[in-house]
């Protein structure tokens, strides 16, 4: 899978990723701005482009409060998302290049106020993302925020994601329609935060083609 190629489709207004893009905006907007008061600290797992993150802070009033981290393993996707942040002039936007999966780059922010587990749910296993969601417990403060994305193709995850979420103490902020294209969804942390572990890590990136190929094979398989 070419991740820097699969980026293009933001592009086009009406494409389903932008329209997807410009719903994790709106919640990344909302948890901005319903955030209390002075330092702020967000953490984004598989950022891409970090086109979601960065294209809000680059005119929202809470910009210069919040400290970022990014990690992202394609080192041209972090490229671009290093230029985006420069020319936005966010400083204290950190993009890494690495294993997105790995609680160690998330360390020293966590527990944060934002969380974005964006592009991640639709690529991995369902036992890892129940695992990552476990893991959220440790990266996201009380009164902090996950956005997370996870694709409607059959079989939909969403409700189950949700069902996670709720189960650990998270309150559903908001979730897109069924008909939306894609899932969106935003979830406020009740209860109290975990200890994080060095070391751990949160999922293996298997790829939704992959994915998709082995359900295809499965149900081939079956007849």
């Amino acid at each position: 899978m070419d991740w820097q190629a699969w980026h293009d489709a933001y592009d086009a207004p009406d494409s389903w990723l932008a329209r997807r893009l410009r719903a994790v905006e709106d919640r990344i907007r909302d948890a901005l701005d319903t955030a209390p008061p002075g330092p702020l600290r967000a953490i984004s797992v598989c950022a891409g482009q970090g086109r979601d993150l960065v294209g809000v802070l680059a005119d929202h009033p809470r910009r210069d409060d919040l400290r970022a981290r990014l990690v992202e393993l394609d080192p041209g996707n972090t490229a671009l998302a290093r230029e985006l942040a420069r020319n936005a002039g966010l400083t204290q936007v950190d993009v890494v290049t690495g294993d997105a999966s790995l609680i160690d780059h998330y360390l020293d922010l966590a527990p944060a106020d934002l969380v974005l587990v964006c592009g991640v749910f639709g690529n991995i296993v369902d036992a890892d993302i129940e695992r990552t969601i476990d893991t959220c417990t440790r990266l996201c403060r009380p009164g902090g925020t996950v956005v997370w994305t996870r694709n409607r193709a059959a079989p939909d995850r969403v409700p189950l994601v949700c069902g996670w979420f709720e189960e650990r103490g998270f309150e559903r902020q908001w979730l897109s329609e069924p008909d939306a294209g894609y899932g969106v969804g935003a979830h406020r942390f009740t209860g109290e935060p975990r200890e994080l572990a060095s070391g751990h890590r949160m999922f293996d990136f298997v790829g939704y083609d992959v994915l998709k190929a082995a359900r295809a094979d499965g149900r081939a398989a079956r007849h």
